[in-house]
């Protein structure tokens, strides 16, 4: 076959293709090393191709690289807890000139159109903006990570709004705060919250390697089990975005190279592919606890007691009190969990009620599992009459005040819940009124 009808025959196979992501929402996420690749101009083409093809775009940048070289330049250390950044005030300082600079050579990249170039006539769009909303992340084990933050909240309408449009949507990993502060933020972690709340197609993770590799053998695809299987032997973060991200209801997540000329185009418009697919093959249910759960219960609530968010439960208190508690369980293992108190007054009659030991698998948070799981209780709640409930918190007031709770204080705890209140602890308390 000539090497014009191969490429007749490519085309036509790809039609499928493209009719599937024409309207789709595609994530990519991009390294500080991939935009000073020698394949960083093809990447750009190729980029822009899918654009012109009908598929909607949003571009998360990393600058790790750019901003290791800057700190060296100015004789500032790089401080790490794991594998995050401390981001002190002068560090800041050069991640926002590091991560400015970046922007504007995005856009430029995006904008080219020479005649006789992939790029000519595209008259691409790029848009970027403040449509991050952070918070710190905080304190971890003791270190305090300063402006080093994590996603509240995405503009999400106002990014559709630019997609539907044609443009294609910049992210930078800095977001700003309701103070008005900058946190500068994981390009991983903000690529896996898009993907989410913008309900993306694909999540697209650029690395150096073409695929992963097991025991030497180079894997195309993987389900989220078998993904999760191979994470104690394949240190990889794109990896475990890619684990989040199909958990949180990505349906593909593919990893490719940013050196492999052609790489995205082979992936996406070739069944054979370029890359690593993980894909999503999980079912998920909501369920009351059986005797036979505290296992598992303990598995997801013990790192939270170790680090003082859970006050400690003892086996047999636990397998005493498990009627009170209700699952998240994906492919049969329990990813979150609740219990729901009812609280009685001296008649004993059911006054309110105490929502306690709420815990979220770390591989599962941000996925709205914890939103669902308050929800399903919050229905059981109303099947017992019960139209109050409370909640005491030391670290996770802000998540519960986003699910509609109010500031309260022990005082506004019925009688017999005032009494079993832990001074010492000093639980922020929280209260929602239930509509019948």
């Amino acid at each position: 076959m000539s090497d014009d009808n191969a490429s007749l025959n490519w085309f036509r196979h790809a039609a499928p293709y493209i009719n599937d992501l024409r309207g789709r929402t595609l994530v990519i996420g991009l390294p500080g090393d991939a935009l000073e690749h020698a394949n960083f101009r093809n990447l750009v083409h190729d980029l822009t191709l899918l654009v012109s093809l009908g598929a909607r775009l949003v571009v998360v940048h990393g600058a790790r690289a750019q901003i290791n070289r800057a700190l060296a330049e100015r004789g500032i250390a790089n401080q790490f807890h794991g594998n995050t950044r401390v981001t002190d005030r002068e560090t800041l300082e050069v991640i926002k000139a590091a991560i400015g600079k970046l922007r504007f050579e995005l856009e430029a990249a995006f904008s080219q159109g020479l005649p006789d170039s992939p790029m000519a006539r595209s008259a691409l769009k790029v848009v970027s903006g403040n449509f991050i909303t952070a918070r710190p992340i905080g304190v971890l084990d003791g270190v305090d990570l300063r402006w080093t933050g994590t996603v509240r909240r995405m503009e999400v309408k106002t990014i559709q709004h630019a997609l539907e449009q044609g443009a294609l949507v910049l992210l930078s990993p800095l977001g700003t705060s309701l103070t008005g502060e900058l946190f500068n933020l994981n390009y991983l972690d903000l690529a896996s919250e898009a993907a989410r709340a913008l309900q993306a197609e694909k999540l697209v993770l650029f690395r150096e390697a073409p695929q992963l590799s097991i025991d030497g053998e180079r894997v195309t695809e993987l389900s989220i089990v078998q993904a999760e299987q191979i994470t104690s032997r394949v240190d990889s973060a794109a990896l475990r975005c890619a684990i989040a991200a199909c958990n949180a209801g990505t349906p593909r997540t593919h990893l490719l190279s940013y050196a492999q000329n052609g790489a995205l185009i082979q992936e996406l418009f070739r069944r054979e592919g370029a890359g690593t697919m993980i894909y999503r093959d999980s079912y998920e249910v909501i369920r009351r606890a059986r005797i036979t759960d505290v296992g598992g219960i303990l598995g997801l609530i013990r790192p939270l007691e170790t680090q003082g968010i859970l006050v400690r439960r003892p086996r047999e208190k636990l397998e005493a009190e498990i009627d009170h508690f209700t699952l998240v369980e994906v492919d049969g293992t329990p990813v979150a969990c609740a219990a729901l108190y009812p609280i009685h007054d001296e008649q004993g009659q059911v006054v309110a009620a105490e929502l306690a030991c709420v815990a979220i698998h770390p591989d599962f948070r941000g996925s709205g599992r914890g939103a669902k799981l308050l929800r399903h209780l919050e229905r059981q709640a109303g099947v017992l009459g019960i139209n109050e409930l409370f909640v005491l918190t030391t670290q996770t007031e802000h998540w519960f005040i986003e699910q509609g709770f109010n500031p309260a204080t022990a005082k506004d705890l019925p009688a017999s819940r005032q009494s079993l209140y832990n001074i010492q602890r000093n639980s922020r308390v929280l209260r929602k009124r239930l509509h019948p």
